[in-house]
């Protein structure tokens, strides 16, 4: 069984600066290189990746930026966008919601949960190995 999920650049970010190779973040981006998770997409997404993995303070190596990024797409289908009516602290976290929203049974993994409505479809990078665990 696939699972889709939107996942939050806070969690690419996570797993690209830690040093923990057994951490959450790090097996999602484990799981979803296995095509264990299949991630979903639009531009706006690929854009903010690329925007924040880009940033001088992270100083990521350009070549693991561009094959992350690369890698993830590759991997990736755009079921589109569905509208909430829900209101964000940040507005621009709303598309990583609502193109969770536009599949069937696709979750949205994120660090920051306090970001999202309280829905079983916002999961933490803990909360999604468990869930790939029982799949």
């Amino acid at each position: 069984m696939k699972v889709f999920a939107v996942i939050d650049t806070n969690v690419i970010v996570s797993a690209l600066l830690t040093r923990n190779p057994e951490a959450a973040t790090v097996k999602i981006l484990e799981a979803l290189f296995q095509s264990r998770i299949t991630p979903l997409l639009n531009d706006d997404i690929i854009n903010e990746y690329t925007d924040v993995l880009h940033r001088p303070k992270f100083r990521f190596p350009e070549e693991l930026v561009n094959s992350v990024i690369l890698a993830i797409e590759h991997r990736s289908i755009r079921p589109g966008r569905t509208h909430s009516e829900e209101v964000f602290p940040d507005p621009k976290d709303a598309v990583f919601y609502e193109v969770a929203l536009s599949k069937d049974d696709a979750y949205l993994i994120t660090g920051n949960t306090k970001h999202f409505p309280r829905t079983p479809i916002v999961v933490t990078p803990a909360e999604m190995l468990e869930i790939l665990k029982r799949t």
